[in-house]
């Protein structure tokens, strides 16, 4: 049915589970995947506690650091289950621009994206990625909870 599954990670705990979830479900399906995640650019207007004292150069390798641990997960469950699977790593302020980008460019016919349930003001104040992956995308997105 599906033949190319886009799973975008975050590396919170939700998105752990449904990394593994998204690998069983690629394997039954007989689908190749590429697991990804987005980590925010380097701003010299910082809006994060955590830009106040980066170097550009410092904040580049602590992003990539965190992208390896976001996708090791992806890695261990792809590689584990003998999936075909490659890695993406972006960087933006806008994650479901990278993810919707990603799955178009790559030609995913498929996202498999956990989604923490959010709703009323915690989901106006927090944002909600998967939410706007499904309002921007016409591909497909299989939401897991």
């Amino acid at each position: 049915m599906f033949k190319h599954i886009l799973i975008p990670t975050d590396g919170s705990e939700l998105s752990n589970i449904a990394v593994v979830n998204g690998v069983s479900f690629a394997k039954e399906s007989n689908a190749k995947i590429t697991g990804m995640t987005v980590t925010v650019p380097y701003h010299y207007v910082a809006y994060e506690v955590s830009q106040v004292d980066d170097t550009e150069e410092q904040h580049v390798k602590d992003m990539k650091a965190q992208a390896d641990r976001n996708l090791a997960v992806f890695k261990d469950a792809a590689e584990k289950a003998g999936v075909e699977y490659s890695l993406v790593h972006c960087s933006s302020d806008h994650p479901y621009e990278e993810i919707v980008n990603t799955a178009q460019e790559r030609g995913c016919d498929i996202i498999f994206q956990a989604s923490h349930g959010r709703r009323g003001v915690r989901a106006l104040i927090m944002g909600g990625e998967t939410h706007k992956v499904l309002t921007h995308t016409k591909i497909p997105v299989l939401v897991f909870r």
